[in-house]
């Protein structure tokens, strides 16, 4: 009987225990992932647009015409009489040099006039006499002709010596720097007490007259400044914008910065407007027009909508009839503001993800977010693409823009 009563307990513990392995092999088993969640996401519908931007430089107002100006000969200076910013006339003396070995030498070749000047006399008083004797016959020919050599070694001395004197004259005039022109000094390179040597720059002067605008133009963009080009000129610090045309264009590129230096004329409007100050800080818009505008209408797309997909540029494209989205490789063309310009890879109606692009995968499931206060247009465009109607109006971009709700 206690046999039987320990079969029946086996065969009633025997579903218990099968119970509890199948508890074990659910807890030891991995979870299921979570389903990956429905992104709400922003869009814009690709359409063609009108290429608004123009290539700005910045430039600055110098003189047509700036002369560095040095002593002819070297010397210490001891008179330094023009500031940086002082307009000076010109003749204006503006430094001098310690003129004392000059004026030496001027008293020494003064010297040797008065004594190159009393042997001419000499030798002129001698040919004389020997002139006499000779047309009475006391000396010979040979002997008058030694007296007029004499004499015209004596004449060439002192020439000579007169020519240094003249030299040395000038050299001693020399030690004063005057203004060649009216003009205002924009820079002192030199100093009183300083020892310069001949031709070394002391002073730079931007003369009175024409000004010019210099601006540095890349080597993709110089065939829109062509010598002889209209371009607009506006002040950074405000007033009326000037009328200008280029006057000069660098033959070669700078060797550090690879860009063309362009000088613009700025043309006299004849109504009284100011003309910028000398160093002032210009913008320069070229009249030429771009090789983007002479393109026509462009697709553009917020820089928010694009992404690095390894082989390129990319965005996502969503695909209404399913809500998921691809990507798709684009090629850009160029910058238009804050907007870049698509050269090839999408056609007006593609609706593109317009920001949170780096959070997507391909064949993800999407929706489209609206604010509070945003309108159906963008619902509108979705329901009439899943119906097929082709002639729905594309999204303004001002109602789908570049962020995305995470």
């Amino acid at each position: 009987m206690s046999r039987r009563i320990r079969v029946i307990s086996r065969r009633a513990a025997a579903p218990a225990l099968i119970g509890l392995a199948a508890i074990a092999l659910v807890a030891c088993s991995r979870p299921e992932p979570p389903p990956e969640p429905v992104r709400a996401v922003k869009v814009i519908t690709v359409g063609e647009g009108a290429f608004q931007s123009g290539h700005e430089y910045a430039g600055e107002v110098k003189a047509r015409v700036e002369s560095r100006l040095g002593f002819r000969v070297p010397g210490k200076i001891t008179r330094r009489l023009a500031d940086v910013g002082q307009h000076v006339k010109a003749g204006q003396l503006l430094a001098q040099l310690d003129a004392s070995d000059y004026q030496l030498a001027a008293d020494a070749a003064r010297a040797q006039v008065t004594a190159a000047n009393t042997q001419r006399d000499l030798a002129a008083a001698e040919f004389k006499r020997y002139t006499t004797l000779r047309d009475q016959n006391f000396i010979s020919a040979a002997e008058l002709e030694r007296r007029e050599a004499t004499l015209r070694s004596a004449q060439a001395t002192l020439a000579q010596a007169q020519a240094q004197l003249a030299t040395q004259g000038n050299q001693s005039g020399y030690t004063q720097l005057h203004a060649d022109a009216n003009g205002v000094v924009t820079a002192v390179e030199a100093e009183a007490g300083q020892v310069v040597v001949a031709g070394a720059p002391v002073f730079r002067i931007a003369q009175d007259g024409a000004r010019d605008v210099v601006f540095a133009v890349p080597e993709d963009r110089l065939a829109t400044v062509s010598v002889g080009a209209p371009v607009t000129i506006r002040q950074w610090s405000g007033g009326a914008d000037l009328a200008g045309s280029v006057r000069e264009v660098g033959a070669s590129a700078d060797p550090a910065t690879r860009t063309y230096a362009v000088k613009v004329t700025i043309a006299d409007t004849g109504n009284g407007a100011a003309m910028p100050p000398l160093g002032a800080t210009v913008y320069v818009l070229p009249a030429a027009a771009t090789a983007a505008q002479a393109r026509g209408r462009v697709i553009k797309l917020p820089t928010s909508a694009l992404r690095q997909d390894g082989k390129g540029t990319a965005v996502w494209v969503l695909d209404p009839a399913s809500m998921t989205v691809r990507s798709q490789p684009v090629e850009i063309a160029t910058a238009d503001g804050n907007e870049a310009v698509v050269a090839a890879g999408l056609t007006p109606g593609l609706m593109v993800v317009s920001a949170g692009v780096h959070v997507l995968s391909p064949g993800q499931k999407v929706t489209i977010y609206q604010s509070k206060s945003a309108n159906t247009s963008v619902k509108s465009s979705v329901d009439a693409m899943k119906t097929g109607l082709s002639e729905a109006p594309p999204v303004p971009a001002a109602s789908a823009t570049a962020s995305a709700a995470r």
